[in-house]
This record gives structure tokens, sequence and C-alpha cells, in this order.
């Protein structure tokens, strides 16, 4: 195990030193000057204005020396300094990061649990009505481009009944604390971790119940039923637990997306995570906030994937005594 996990630890290692690489030259390839952002917010074109701009924050240096210098900076655990926001990179991130973890891990638990319980019982009613039931609505939230979902829960369950704030992370200027600061949050939090877990659950619901059938012709299942095993034992013990496989797999996957991807419902949430602060460095082509949040969300999805290699090795005891 301590083979295995300093192994991983050095991928992961060098991963994300090609990742920061790799984003640092396709940042600087786009178009577009952070200088002349600055200078036009601030209402200077002046020409030196500008010059003084590229000088202050190196952009005036050559492409492998702003290169190596941030590389050198990374090294050290220090991601620059944001020009827009004059601030460094790292706290800016710390602070919205734990926002982004709220939601997607809220919207990952909705989905997985949400999936694979529905998986379940659509894997054992096979051609019923509730297992087209199921599999329609599954593909319904799937097929529904997440945007409109997300509008359509403000409409209906904000504006229309008014069961749950619209925007934001918590009630603006209130003096909440303890539980009560949590349960205002928690309000904030069930429409766009609802809204995001609904679109990933169709995912499960499909991988859980193929798996589910496929496991429940092979030659085990059909030993413990010959032997009289109950049919809620079966389920449980021999086929779940096998057909839970593919979904550990696509559940690690899924859990880096959800950190990295949820741009769009913080933005439509108004939800201050490090996706709308990724949005907001877009537009105003800060370099380094970008390329910061590009970094700390792949290290996050590598962390993820680390972490769904080691429960991997709990649930088939087959990986770990190979």
């Amino acid at each position: 195990m301590l083979r295995f996990l300093i192994g991983r630890v050095v991928k992961i290692v060098i991963i994300l030193f090609a990742i920061t690489v790799l984003n640092f030259c396709l940042i600087h390839m786009a178009p577009g000057d952070p200088a002349l952002v600055m200078a036009g917010e601030a209402g200077d074109a002046d020409p030196q204005f500008i010059e003084d701009l590229r000088r202050q924050f190196g952009l005036d240096q050559p492409f492998y020396i702003q290169l190596w210098t941030y590389l050198s900076h990374f090294a050290q655990g220090d991601l620059g300094y944001s020009y827009r926001q004059q601030a460094p990179v790292l706290s800016l991130i710390l602070e919205r990061l734990p926002a982004t973890l709220i939601l997607s891990i809220s919207a990952f638990v909705i989905s997985l649990g949400l999936g694979v319980v529905a998986g379940v019982v659509a894997a054992a009613r096979q051609g019923r009505w509730s297992d087209s039931v199921i599999s329609t609505v599954a593909l319904l939230f799937y097929a529904t481009p997440l945007f409109w979902m997300a509008l359509m829960a403000v409409l209906l369950f904000s504006v229309t009944f008014g069961w749950f704030p619209a925007f934001g992370y918590e009630t603006a200027a209130s003096s909440y604390t303890g539980l009560a600061r949590a349960w205002d949050i928690a309000q904030h939090l069930v429409l766009p971790a609802v809204t995001l877990g609904l679109f990933f659950m169709a995912t499960y619901v499909r991988i859980t119940r193929a798996s589910m059938l496929e496991v429940n012709r092979l030659d085990f299942v059909k030993t413990a039923r010959a032997k009289g095993l109950k049919p809620s034992v079966i389920q449980r013990r021999h086929v779940l637990r096998n057909a839970i496989l593919p979904v550990v797999t696509l559940a690690g996957l899924h859990a880096g997306q959800l950190v990295g991807g949820a741009v769009l419902i913080e933005t439509v949430f108004a939800w201050p995570g490090i996706g709308r602060l990724m949005f907001e460095a877009l537009q105003s082509r800060d370099y380094n906030l970008l390329l910061g949040v590009f970094t700390v969300s792949a290290a996050l999805v590598l962390l993820f994937n680390l972490f769904t290699d080691l429960l991997y090795r709990v649930v088939d005891p087959r990986i770990r005594l190979a």
C-alpha cells in the first residue's frame, strides 16, 4: 500500500506540473492584453501608462522568462499575484474554495444516492411500468440543458412558491452565527445542489441498472438462488456489491468534474465559488488568477482520482490481491 501511494503521489506531481505548463502556454496564447484591460478600467489609454503596467507585472518579459518565473514560484507554493484584484491568488482561491466544495459534495451525494437507489429499483422491476418511468425521468434530466433547468428551478421554487432563496451563499447583511448561519446556508444550497445533482443522477441510474442486470445473469447469483437465499439478501450481498464497481469508477470521474465544472450553476445562482471566480478572471484577462484556478481544479481532480483508486481496493478485494 505504501509503495502504491508513493507511486501515485509521484505521478500526481508530474501530471500537475505538465498541466500547469500546458495551461500557462494556452492562456498566454489567448487573445487580449491584461494591461489594456486595466488601462481601460482606469480610464487612461496613454501608451506610457500601458507600458508601465506591463513592466510592473512582468508582462514585458519574454515568454520563457515568464514561464520560468511562474514555475519557480509555483514550486514554492506561490500561485502568483492577481493584478486585477490586488491580492495573492492563493488567498482568493482559498476564500472561494469552501463554497465550491460544499456545493460539489452536496450535489455529488444527491446524484450518487438517488442514482444508485433508482437504478436498483429499476433493475428489480425490469420491464414494468416503474422501470420505464425511472428510465424516462433519468433520461429527461440528462437531456435537459443545465442552465434551463437552473432557471426553471429559480422561477418555480423561488419566485412562484417562495420556498427557497434564489441567489447567493447566505442572506446579505445577516448577523447569523452557529446553527442559524448553517441553516441559512443550507437553504441557499438546496436549489443549486439539487439542480446539479439531478443532471449527474441520470448517468448513475443507467449504469447501476445495466450493471445490476448483467450481474443478475452470472453463475454465482444463480447458485445463491439455488441455495434458497431470500431475494433481498441476494440483491444486497451478491448483486449490488459486484454491480457497484462501475459506479465507483464513474463517481470518481464525476467528483472531479463537479469541482471544476460548476461554473454554469455558480453563475446562475450567484454562488461565490471558484467557478465563478474563474469566469471573472477570464473576463478581466487576469492570467495569474485564471491559471491558479485551473491548477487548483486539476489538483483536486487528481486527488479525487487517487481517492477513487484507494476506494476501489477496498470495494474489490481482487485488486488488492493482484
